[in-house]
């Protein structure tokens, strides 16, 4: 049986400030705003490229069993992008308060910068330079057809 993860419920204290910053500032399209039940208003976001979204709402936590995550609880939440500097000047372009790239070392995957939403949840974008030439989505694929 396959799985996919392909969202993940964000605390945040106000939906559309959160909508707004994850549309403008940092670039992902919003899939749904709408109240999805009575009383249950979903706004769920997906980043350019992506197979998983991020989903905002006011009620989703009463449908899961568990504790409520405080808004800005969430710490490594991470993007990849296969040029960090090219991504860092339309972050920038965009209004994002992002860190400078960070090199930890000359290896692929190795460059991180860093931001956080504007309730504190923190994000990190790391650059994978193979993503320009082998996509996640075209990875998964043949992985999936060489073991059927």
């Amino acid at each position: 049986m396959d799985m996919t993860l392909e969202v993940i419920p964000l605390p945040v204290t106000d939906i559309d400030r959160s909508r707004d910053f994850y549309r403008d500032r940092v670039g992902f399209h919003v899939d749904i705003d709408q109240e999805v039940m009575p009383g249950l208003r979903i706004v769920q976001l997906t980043p350019p490229g992506s197979g998983c979204s991020i989903a905002l709402g006011d009620s989703i936590w009463e449908l899961a069993k568990g504790p409520r995550p405080a808004p800005g609880s969430y710490q490594g939440l991470q993007l990849c992008v296969a040029d960090i500097k090219a991504a860092h000047a339309e972050l920038t372009g965009r209004g994002l308060e992002i860190s400078e790239p960070v090199q930890y070392s000359p290896d692929d995957g190795a460059t991180f910068m860093y931001f956080t939403d504007p309730d504190g949840n923190g994000w990190s974008v790391q650059e994978y330079r193979r993503r320009a030439t082998e996509p996640l989505h075209r990875l998964l694929a043949q992985l999936a057809a060489a073991r059927e």
